[in-house]
């Protein structure tokens, strides 16, 4: 047969691609063979427009065990433990289908962390809506956020937070990131390179079905007015099946059995294999007549296709297959020899006793397409918006229009959705600046926490790049963890356009400088283009997950203000940076002009000041200072704790909105006794950090003498009115 431009369109390829494949193959594909082609070389596969700058980020040091290029990241906590974790996109099928969009994505992202030998122990996510004023973000919302819930809850997996963001650049492109953390042995971790002639290849898990086709090409491609009629390559997840594929898994895991062991995630069964192989250097041979069908007639080029939930793909290790055979059906699930690994480097598949598919496997792994796309320079706009350019606000209502816009609220109504302490490992639940996990039986603890700053990277995403990892790193210190290794999902536009290839070089350039100054490695993470409909594409978006080490748990810090008569200090200085801050978005429907700056060296010693002061236990409560400034993350902690503060005036009133709503970079508020403040004047002299006496903790009012006064329950319910309008008129 030949094949048509219409086929090589519609399976998500360029003429010139097809031409290449012919090349590699000295003949004309046939559809099966075109379909694997397509699913291998697509964007979110391949990353075919990403690998070269990807190449650049820093991805090992002394706790790294496993770093990009498995199923996760892994890194070395101590004492043998490892932490496994990984971030990834599953934006439009959550646009096309909300609930089983998310699901699906929860779901995958587990498999990826038990694929590894780690037992799951906590999920995160980053979610990004369009703007709340039209009908379809609530239905989206909603769907998303049940989905999360739903596939979390059951599989039994505390979801304990993340960050729920509104703005109108995903009005058609919504951005659902689901990050997965387990908790392994060091010496027992897992991996997907294939070993040894004549391995059995085995299939478990569920049975294949027709979701999901081409979910891998559908995610690599722009959206347009007939997204709707996707819905067939969204995968339909379960998360009891999934339950019992983990706990299959890892009891197969405690012994030797397993060579290697993949997920069968994006472009399922082909994928899978093909990875397998390619990192052993060897061929693999597939009896396709002997995969498991959940419906009738199958063919091939659906079976290799689908991307049916809850399945892995397993070479065993000789003579083990009895024994692996009887956990998994004890666990009520498929277990079938579907192949063997060979010399042939190649990808053979048979159905019904004939060759269907003869791919060398090199063909579909390192010969894939690699572009050095062109791209421009971001113009970074130069404008800064000052007080006198902008209307009079009283800081009172300027703080009330924050705690109460969409982006500010509380978000309880969400997190409320998600069991936070089944597994009853979690210290910290959401709502602080990084959720805490205590390693089981242990009295050491991982921090966790999500973070993205897409206005900044958009007005210049280089800064923007640097801003958001050392966001990252103030949130695990602040609940006294030492950060130690991220992982990382880019969600950007169409990488065809010079702009948008742009914002993600610029980005990934200042994602690595931040990482390379703050030994902050990246271990994993996940690529996500095309986020674009009608050839509008969202901002530029990475998100970063990170995590940090709390080695006692004895240190723990929250945004808890403790006592009255204690003080509340800022270390870090305050120039005043409003362009792209909350403020002037929230207030005046501005958002103009480049980020704060940053400074890495102020970022570290600031960074590691505040360690410090946890470790000796001067620090009672800690809150770094982010979106909406100084003021906003006071009112954080007042609301948190149901205390007062008695807030000092700045020494230039004139300059008080600047001070208070400013977004300057590297600052966080502690908590003090006021008996330790000549030790903290010492301290803080000896190393050169700046830091000044901001607030005395007080019962009952948030005030700043004859300026404003508040009561902590109209604090409260300013925070949580957004919510519950916008709930009672949808």
């Amino acid at each position: 047969m030949v094949i048509t431009k219409d086929q090589i369109n519609s399976h998500g390829l360029k003429v010139e691609e097809y031409k290449k494949i012919k090349e590699l193959l000295g003949r004309e594909a046939n559809l099966l063979e075109l379909g694997i082609f397509s699913a291998m070389w697509n964007e979110h596969c391949s990353y075919k427009s990403s690998k070269i700058h990807l190449k650049k980020l820093p991805t090992k040091n002394e706790i790294v065990i496993q770093g990009p290029g498995e199923n996760a990241g892994v890194i070395d906590i101590g004492d043998d433990d490892a932490i496994v974790f990984k971030i990834e996109s599953h934006n439009h099928p959550s646009f096309i289908e909300p609930y089983q969009g998310a699901a699906t994505g929860v779901g995958g992202i587990l498999r990826d962390v038990f694929t590894m030998g780690a037992r799951p122990i906590a999920l995160m996510n980053s979610i990004h809506f369009g703007s709340p004023d039209i009908k379809i973000t609530q239905n989206l919302l909603n769907g998303v956020v049940s989905g999360i819930g739903g596939y979390g809850n059951s599989v039994g997996i505390p979801t304990v937070g993340g960050e729920t963001k509104f703005n109108s650049t995903y009005n058609e492109n919504i951005l659902v990131n689901a990050m997965a953390i387990g908790h392994a042995n060091k010496n027992k971790i897992f991996y997907s390179k294939a070993k040894g002639i004549n391995k059995q290849v085995v299939y478990v898990g569920s049975k294949t079905g027709r979701d999901g086709i081409h979910g891998a090409t559908m995610a690599s491609s722009e959206f347009d007015d007939k997204s709707d009629e996707k819905k067939p390559t969204v995968q339909v997840g379960d998360p009891f099946t999934e339950k019992l594929l983990l706990e299959a898994c890892l009891e197969l895991m405690k012994d030797n059995s397993i060579i290697s062991i993949q997920d069968m995630g994006a472009a399922g069964l082909t994928s899978s294999s093909v990875e397998m192989a390619s990192k052993g250097k060897l061929g693999i041979e597939l009896n396709l007549n002997k995969i498991p069908c959940r419906e009738r007639n199958m063919t091939p080029y659906e079976m290799m296709l689908s991307e049916s939930q809850e399945r892995m793909l397993i070479i065993l290790d000789d003579e083990k297959e009895k024994e692996a055979k009887k956990i998994f059906q004890k666990w009520d699930l498929d277990f079938v020899v579907i192949g063997k690994t060979t010399d042939s480097n190649s990808l053979v598949l048979n159905y019904d006793n004939k060759i269907v598919a003869d791919i060398p496997i090199s063909a579909l792994s390192d010969k894939a397409p690699m572009y050095d796309r062109k791209w421009n320079k971001s113009k970074i706009s130069k404008k800064k918006i000052k007080i006198k350019d902008i209307k009079k606000i009283r800081i009172e209502d300027a703080l009330i229009k924050i705690l109460s816009s969409p982006n500010h609220s509380n978000k309880n109504w969400i997190t409320n959705q998600y069991d936070q302490v089944v597994m009853c490992d979690t210290v910290q639940k959401s709502g602080g600046d990084s959720a805490v996990i205590r390693i089981h039986n242990k009295n050491k603890a991982i921090a966790i926490s999500v973070d993205s700053s897409a206005n900044y990277c958009k007005a210049d995403p280089k800064t923007g790049g640097k801003q958001i990892v050392c966001e990252n790193w103030r949130n695990l210190i602040s609940v006294g963890a030492k950060p130690l290794a991220i992982t990382n999902c880019l969600n950007f536009g169409n990488p065809e356009k010079t702009n948008v290839m742009g914002e993600f070089v610029e980005c990934v350039e200042g994602i690595k400088e931040a990482c390379e100054f703050l030994n902050f490695p990246v271990v994993s993470g996940n690529v996500s283009f095309y986020n674009e409909t009608n050839s509008k594409s969202i901002f530029p978006t990475p998100v970063i997950g990170g995590i940090g080490l709390l080695d006692n748990l004895n240190n723990i810090m929250s945004i808890k203000t403790k006592n009255p008569g204690n003080l509340i200090i800022v270390i870090g200085k305050t120039i005043g940076h409003l362009n792209q801050s909350a403020f002037l978005k929230e207030n005046f429907s501005i958002c103009e002009g480049p980020p704060p700056e940053v400074n890495f060296v102020n970022e570290k010693n600031n960074g590691l000041a505040v360690l410090k002061l946890i470790k000796e236990k001067i620090a009672l409560s800690v809150h770094d200072i982010s979106s909406g400034g100084m003021l906003v993350s006071l009112s954080e902690m007042s609301i948190s704790s149901g205390l007062g503060l008695k807030i000092y005036k700045p020494k230039k009133m004139a300059s008080a909105l600047e001070y208070f709503f400013g977004e300057d970079q590297g600052r966080y508020l502690i908590e003090i006794s006021k008996n330790n403040l000549n030790r903290i004047e010492k301290f803080m002299k000896q190393n050169k950090i700046f830091f000044e006496v901001v607030a005395e903790v007080q019962n009952d009012i948030f005030e700043m003498e004859k300026i404003f006064s508040l009561k902590i329950n109209d604090l409260h319910n300013f925070n949580n009115q957004w919510y519950n309008n916008y709930n009672a008129t949808n």
